[in-house]
């Protein structure tokens, strides 16, 4: 008898303690559990630590509540403006309420990835390449509200979206490198410009100081010799007026020379020819001839 009931205790202890194993659940911090009882959703959500179920008659699914980092695929694509190019970005996003990502969609990690690439793809044809390289952030927010919408009803949330690279052709990248250069051509050529007329400026002011004060010129002539023989070379170079070469050509010649008097306009003046009268010359008379009756010719003056 007493063999008999340590039997039976030991029977119901074994049978408890596989109950027990089969029954006891141990659910995470970052993790929440969803009951289904013969396939019935249960209204409570089972919080982290330890948690029991019924064996064999409920189903415990647990989800991760962190947030999930989620690269998309690169997507090619033809923008506004007619440029092919490819986008990959990627996604933030987390799952709020546990019992819907379960109940209303299948998979909502691929659910979330194949939103993200259709929005991804949409936006790339709604914009213009230099919003793409440019004004990244306005198309990143445009991108989360289109995934942010239908994720709400499978109880995810969009955290944040950034589009990571915009690959372009090769073509379009060299033509984007002589836009570049020609604009940097176009400021510099802008600024140099400047500099001359700021230059040119104050070298006016310095001419009109110097006139009236002929010392100075003289000073800054020979601060110019004495910069150009600071350096370690053999030719000092000196300015050779001009006033000079005219007084030895001057003296050359052995006396001042005129200085020519501007140039007129020559005077036409109207000469009178008297009018001397024409005679005109008469041609010679042929001698007439008379004829005789006698059939002699005679001449007559």
């Amino acid at each position: 008898m007493v063999e008999e009931l340590v039997v039976a205790g030991v029977t119901l202890a074994s049978a408890g303690a596989v109950y027990v194993m089969a029954a006891a659940r141990v659910v995470k911090q970052y993790e929440r559990g969803v009951v289904f009882r013969l396939g019935k959703l249960r209204s409570e959500v089972r919080e982290p630590g330890f948690t029991m179920i019924v064996p064999f008659v409920d189903k415990l699914r647990k989800v991760n509540m962190q947030i999930v980092t989620m690269p998309v695929p690169g997507q090619e694509g033809i923008t506004r403006d007619n440029v092919t190019v490819r986008v990959d970005a990627v996604v933030y996003f987390k799952v709020t309420s546990p019992a819907e990502a379960v109940v209303r969609v299948e998979d909502y990690r691929f659910a979330v990835a194949q939103m993200a690439q259709t929005s991804l793809r949409s936006i790339i044809g709604k914009s213009e390449l230099d919003d793409l390289l440019s004004n990244r952030e306005k198309l990143n927010q445009g991108l989360e509200l289109m995934i942010d919408s239908p994720a709400v009803e499978w109880g995810v949330t969009i955290d944040r979206v950034e589009i990571k690279d915009v690959s372009l052709p090769e073509t379009m990248k060299r033509s984007m490198a002589r836009q570049a250069e020609a604009d940097r051509e176009r400021r510099a050529r802008v600024i140099n410009a400047d500099a001359e007329l700021q230059a040119s400026k104050k070298l006016a002011e310095a001419a009109r100081e110097m006139s009236e004060q002929p010392a100075a010129l003289q000073l800054r002539l020979l601060q110019t010799v004495v910069a150009v023989a600071a350096e370690k070379n053999s030719t000092l170079v000196l300015p050779f007026p001009v006033e000079l070469l005219r007084f030895l050509e001057k003296a050359q010649q052995g006396g001042p020379v005129p200085q020519q008097a501007p140039q007129q306009a020559p005077r036409q003046v109207a000469s009178q020819i008297p009018q001397q009268p024409v005679q005109e010359q008469l041609p010679p008379l042929a001698p007439r001839l008379d004829s005789d009756p006698d059939g002699s010719n005679s001449r007559q003056d």
